[in-house]
């Protein structure tokens, strides 16, 4: 059985959320707006990956600031669950990000998350479980058109014994407003 959210985190997940819900609601004024709550843009990022006997997914809400044309930084939420053959992970964390348009259709980005991973590993004598924090760095470049964004991300901190990823490239979609 994977624990969604052990005892001692409960509280500061409760409390991240809360934030964030916080800052959604007081975003959404529109007769309050100031300049800085007209350059806040809101969205978020979707993963899906597929391997022999593997699955992934992820959900990561996230808000970022939108300097000027090119350059965009933010945090994110983030949701993941992944299946390979019998072992289960689920992990959530956050992360930070930051957008960098040199063209109007290229999109590089540079992401730094720590996840919490809950797993259990399916052995001969029993199963394992396991909880551990596992940090990762993406780099990637992406296909943009307004508000969506479609590309690759590379993790160069991937660890093939400790990640919830089948492998380091992954694709992503991004969807801001």
């Amino acid at each position: 059985m994977i624990k969604m959210f052990p005892k001692c985190s409960k509280n500061t997940f409760l409390s991240l959320f809360t934030m964030a819900w916080a800052v959604l609601c007081f975003g959404q004024n529109p007769t309050a707006k100031s300049a800085f709550w007209n350059k806040v843009r809101f969205g978020g990022g979707l993963g899906l990956g597929f391997t022999n006997g593997g699955f992934n997914a992820s959900v990561s809400p996230s808000a970022i600031y939108q300097f000027n044309d090119k350059f965009a930084s933010g945090a994110s939420l983030s949701f993941n669950y992944a299946k390979f053959n019998d072992d289960k992970f689920l992990a959530y964390g956050g992360s930070v990000l930051s957008l960098y348009n040199p063209l109007p259709f290229l999109q590089l980005s540079a992401e730094l998350e720590q996840l919490r991973v809950n797993r259990t590993l399916a052995l001969d004598e029993g199963n394992f479980e396991d909880n551990y924090w596992a940090p990762a760095l993406f780099i990637g470049a992406g296909y943009t058109d307004r508000n969506f964004t479609v590309g690759l991300r590379y993790d160069l901190l991937f660890d093939n014994g400790r990640s919830i990823y089948a492998n380091a490239l992954l694709p992503f979609v991004r969807v801001y407003f």
